[in-house]
């Protein structure tokens, strides 16, 4: 597992939610800004995974943006968004195992085509009636 930790910008806002007195005054939300392009952790093979699969999670200035205001202090959300970071940066450097292409087995042949005569016969049945057939 990568750590990311000490290349994380954090930025501190007012939380919603929980916190009794503290809500007002007490800065708890945080907010965690990676640049993956200027990562001194991550190799150009790494970064290019990164920037390609998060692709949709990157702003336009170039980060990844994770937000925790789940607790009622700053430590334990900044620990949580130090995990998420993480653990989204390891998760997109994870290669997809490779599709091994196989066969349908003799009853799944054999229940298709039974399905496909079912379903003929209910079309069959939906046909108008001519009494020159009969």
């Amino acid at each position: 597992m990568i750590d990311v930790s000490r290349e994380i910008k954090f930025q501190t806002a007012r939380s919603g939610g929980k916190g009794g007195q503290n809500v007002n005054k007490v800065e708890t939300m945080v907010e965690g800004y990676f640049n993956p392009v200027k990562s001194e952790i991550l190799n150009e093979q790494q970064k290019a995974l990164v920037l390609e699969k998060l692709a949709s999670r990157i702003t336009s200035e170039g980060y990844i943006l994770i937000k925790s205001q789940v607790h009622r202090s700053q430590l334990s959300n900044k620990e949580e968004v130090i995990k998420k970071m993480n653990e989204l940066i390891t998760s997109a450097l994870k290669r997809k195992k490779k599709r091994i292409a196989t066969k349908p087995g003799k009853a799944a042949r054999e229940n298709r085509i039974r399905q496909k005569k079912k379903d003929a016969d209910i079309k069959s049945g939906r046909k108008k009636i001519r009494f020159t057939d009969h």
